[in-house]
């Protein structure tokens, strides 16, 4: 089990991304949230297998079609089993 938080730049706010984000994540049995943030960026906080997990990232850095991804800032966190599904947030 691994967990990462994304902040995601560029075009992301808008297009779908959050919507795109949750599908991508029950699609690969990831568990945590979307949000947007007030600086236009996006925060995805997950967790959920090593080989879901990348498939997952490697989705959201390239995002829906609408989207225009910049830039990805990765972090690694400590998995904590807390989140139940995938959600989005305000």
């Amino acid at each position: 089990m691994v967990a990462r938080r994304f902040v995601v730049s560029g075009r992301v706010q808008g297009v779908g991304f959050r919507w795109f984000t949750m599908n991508q994540a029950a699609a690969e049995g990831i568990a945590g949230f979307v949000r947007n943030l007030p600086t236009g960026e996006v925060e995805v906080a997950a967790e959920g297998e090593a080989e879901a997990m990348a498939r997952f990232e490697r989705a959201i850095r390239q995002g829906p079609p609408r989207a225009r991804v910049d830039e990805v800032v990765t972090d690694t966190l400590a998995p904590t089993g807390r989140h139940i599904g995938f959600t989005a947030r305000q």
